[in-house]
């Protein structure tokens, strides 16, 4: 059906037109079939559908959303994302909403963040640090309610005091999961709450799969954290990619089925991430660049390229004259000797009487941080 949606405005949707009459039968061959309005659609599909919209009541369902305290968008309002339009046909009808925020000005600087539901504490600590460090720059989390790493990254945001938009499968006047509900309540207090589906709807697995879209097309970019070779994580990742969103994928322990999803992901299209400066230089705007990855700087490091070799030459154990040094390092005896007492000032070498060895005090080295200089 949603092939042909676009052909009726919103209002229209819920009266589907009735068939031409069919033409007079002659005496001996049987009856032609009526042509439907939609070519490709037989009738007794549309005739299925006919009966479905004459069952539904959608003043019912604006009345139950008011009283939910939510609202209807459908597309052409000023809420409406315009980035769903890039679904199609497939785009929703309409998105139900519940909770203050506008849902068009938080999709633009938006970021989903999907996995699997049996997640393990790895991912569970990866998911929510990432959403934290999202909403504390600004960025919207979206993800789905579910358990695992969609709690988990919903949980990260509202932690701190950040925007997160759950997607549901169902109405958004029915949490689900059941053990969801007040999570599900602080995200309508603090974020929002959507879904396409009226009010009063359950959820169905092929509910999950065409919710997925929506996450997708929603939001800049979709990461995953954690999961399996069958997933409907992937199913978002792979619905972003055909969307010419940004895929990315956080890596695991190679051991873990939880992660191999994720590393089948990585060998295709999508970007390997593993902090959120990885995540804005791929959906931020341009210039916001990750630091480059390095390791800890330690005091040797600094060192002159001439004190290194001198260095290098001295044995740990016991002491040796300079001269022996001066060998070693293929330095001249003055320069060595010049060398010496510099590193003698900086802590690295000790004297005994007129030789020289490594210093066995230590050397205390600055905290380094990762992406640091």
């Amino acid at each position: 059906m949603p092939a042909v949606l676009p052909a009726l405005g919103p209002a229209e949707r819920r009266h589907l037109p009735e068939p031409p009459a069919p033409p007079p039968a002659a005496p001996d061959p049987p009856p032609a079939t009526g042509a439907t309005p939609f070519p490709g659609t037989s009738d007794r599909r549309l005739d299925g559908w006919r009966r479905r919209a004459a069952d539904t009541r959608p003043e019912h369902d604006l009345d139950a959303i008011h009283a939910h305290g939510g609202r209807l968008v459908i597309p052409g309002d000023t809420e409406w994302p315009r980035q769903l339009d890039d679904l199609g046909d497939t785009r929703p009808i309409g998105l139900w909403i519940h909770g203050r925020a506008d849902l068009r000005t938080w999709a633009l600087r938006s970021v989903a963040l999907v996995g699997a539901r049996a997640c393990t504490p790895y991912g569970a600590h990866t998911a929510t640090t990432l959403a934290s460090d999202l909403a504390e720059r600004g960025w919207v989390v979206v993800s789905g309610a579910a358990y695992g790493i969609d709690g988990a990254a919903h949980r990260g945001a509202l932690a701190a005091r950040g925007a997160t938009v759950a997607v549901l499968a169902c109405g958004v006047d029915t949490p689900y999961p059941r053990g969801h509900a007040g999570l599900i309540r602080r995200i309508t207090e603090q974020g929002l709450v959507i879904g396409e589906l009226p009010p009063g709807s359950h959820p169905t697995p092929s509910r999950f799969i065409l919710r997925n879209r929506v996450i997708a097309a929603l939001t800049r970019g979709t990461v995953v954290v954690e999961a399996e070779h069958r997933s409907g994580s992937l199913v978002t990742a792979r619905a972003a990619r055909r969307l010419g969103r940004h895929t990315m994928g956080v890596p695991g322990p190679v051991s873990s089925g939880l992660s191999a999803g994720v590393h089948e992901l990585l060998r295709t299209d999508a970007t390997l991430v593993t902090d959120v400066d990885d995540i804005v230089e791929l959906i931020g705007d341009m210039g916001e660049l990750a630091p480059e990855r390095r390791g800890p700087v330690v005091p040797r490091d600094l060192l002159d390229p001439g004190c290194t070799r001198v260095l290098e030459a001295l044995p740990a154990r016991h002491a040796i004259p300079a001269a022996e040094i001066a060998r070693r390092a293929g330095t001249s005896p003055d320069d060595t000797l010049a060398r010496l007492y510099e590193l003698h000032s900086l802590g690295f070498v000790e004297r005994h009487t007129d030789d020289w060895k490594l210093t066995t005090r230590a050397i205390q080295r600055p905290n380094a941080r990762r992406g640091g200089t």
